[in-house]
């Protein structure tokens, strides 16, 4: 991910802009980067803190056993 944030400095630097559709928190760190968010038929600018895919990951990485404890299976489940 940050060899294709590399390739896109180096092509805005020569001129270059994009559009760039991504749930990536690391695409959307782009720096400079306006974010919108699609709320029903519209786009709103929103920041990157602000951002549901940034608090997620954030959330997870700050306490994972607190998500990944729905993953495991009741005593006696079917494990199949």
């Amino acid at each position: 991910m940050l060899t294709l944030l590399t390739i896109l400095l180096e092509a805005v630097a020569n001129g270059s802009q994009f559009v760039i559709a991504t749930h990536s928190p690391i695409l959307a760190a782009y720096p400079g980067a306006t974010v919108y968010v699609v709320a029903g038929d519209t786009l709103v600018e929103t920041p990157y803190d602000d951002l549901e895919h940034v608090r997620v990951t954030r959330d997870f990485l700050n306490a994972p056993a607190r998500y990944l404890r729905h993953l495991t299976m009741p005593e006696g489940g079917d494990q199949s």
